[in-house]
C-alpha cells in the first residue's frame, strides 16, 4: 500500500494542507492513519476521496453536500461535469488513481480512448503533461515506486512512438530540427513530442535521442546541417554543469541556432550565449512551431 503525506495530497489535489486538516475535523471521509512520532499519512482510497472531492468542489458542491454522498453517487456526479476542463481534469485523477494502483491496462485505456477522441496532440497538453506534472514530485519525493514511474512512462512512451510512426502530412517545410537529451538525461517523452509534432508539421526531423555527448551531436550536426538543433532537460543527473554544457553548444554547433526547453531554463540567471534560446513554457515552444 502507498502511504502519502498530506504535503501530497496538497500537491495532487490543489487542496491546501490547512483546509484538509479542517476537512478531517469537520466531515467523515478522511480518516488519516498517524506514525510513532505522530505524523499523519494517508492510504491510497484516502488519496482517491481527496481526488475526487475536490474536483466536486471546484466545480460547485459543497463540502457538507459531498460528505453525505454514497461512494457511487460521487463517482456518478463526477461524470456528469460537463465542462471541458473539469473533464480533462477528471481523466488525468483517473491516471493518478490508476497508477498508485498499478492498473496498468486501464491507465492504458484512458489514453487511448482520449487518443481516438481528441488525438495525440491534444492529449499530450491537456492530459499527459498535466498528469506528468501532477505526480512528479511524488517521484522526486519517494513517495511512489520507481516501478510505477516506469510502467507509466513507457505506456506513454508507447503511444508518442506510434503516433511519430503513423503521423502523416502534405506540409512540406524547408527546414531540419535535430533533436537530442544530452548525457545524464534520459526523460525523453517531451523530446518525443517535439519530434511527433515537427514530423506532423512536415519539418525534417533528426532524432538522437536520449544520454548524446555535445561532442556526438556536434559530429552529426556538421554532417547533416540542421537548421535548428532542439533539447528539453527535464531531470538531469546532480552532475550536469548547465553553464559547461551552453558553452559546449556554443563553441561546438557552428552557429546552428540551438533552442532549449525545460525546468533548467526557469532558474538559469547568467547571460545566455548568442545562438541559444530558451523556451520556458509549452505555449512558447508551440509558438517557436508556429513560426518555423
Amino acid at each position: 500500500m502507498n502511504a502519502f503525506t498530506i504535503k501530497d495530497l496538497e500537491n495532487l489535489s490543489g487542496i491546501k494542507a490547512h483546509t484538509i486538516r479542517i476537512w478531517e475535523q469537520r466531515y467523515n471521509f478522511l480518516k488519516p492513519q498517524r506514525t510513532d512520532t505522530n505524523i499523519r499519512y494517508y492510504s491510497s482510497d484516502e488519496l482517491k476521496t481527496v481526488l475526487n472531492i475536490a474536483l466536486l468542489n471546484k466545480y460547485g458542491f459543497k463540502i457538507s453536500h459531498i460528505d453525505r454522498m454514497q461512494p457511487e453517487e460521487i463517482k456518478a456526479k463526477i461524470l456528469s461535469l460537463g465542462d471541458a476542463k473539469a473533464i480533462q481534469e477528471r481523466i488525468v485523477n483517473e491516471l493518478v488513481q490508476e497508477m498508485v494502483d498499478l492498473n496498468i491496462e486501464k491507465l492504458e485505456k484512458i489514453l487511448a480512448n482520449y487518443i481516438s477522441l481528441r488525438g495525440i496532440e491534444k492529449t499530450v497538453i491537456h492530459i499527459i503533461f498535466p498528469f506528468l506534472e501532477k505526480i512528479g514530485l511524488l517521484w522526486v519525493t519517494g513517495h511512489i515506486n520507481p516501478a510505477q514511474e516506469h510502467l507509466v512512462t513507457n505506456v506513454i512512451r508507447q503511444k508518442l512512438i506510434v503516433a511519430i510512426e503513423t503521423a502523416i502530412t502534405h506540409l512540406k517545410v524547408d527546414k531540419t530540427v535535430l533533436l537530442f537529451l544530452p548525457e545524464g538525461e534520459h526523460h525523453e517523452l517531451g523530446l518525443l513530442f517535439m519530434y511527433y509534432m515537427l514530423k506532423n508539421r512536415g519539418i525534417q526531423t533528426i532524432y538522437l535521442g536520449a544520454n548524446v555527448p555535445v561532442k556526438d551531436v556536434a559530429y552529426v550536426a556538421r554532417l547533416k546541417k540542421p537548421d535548428i538543433v532542439f533539447t528539453h532537460l527535464t531531470a538531469t543527473s546532480s552532475s550536469f554543469n548547465f553553464e559547461k554544457f551552453l558553452n559546449g553548444i556554443n563553441s561546438q554547433f557552428n552557429d546552428i541556432q540551438t533552442v532549449i526547453s525545460g525546468q533548467l531554463t526557469h532558474s538559469y540567471t547568467k547571460n545566455i550565449p548568442n545562438g541559444i534560446k530558451f523556451k520556458k513554457s509549452l505555449q512558447e515552444v508551440m509558438e517557436y512551431l508556429t513560426s518555423l
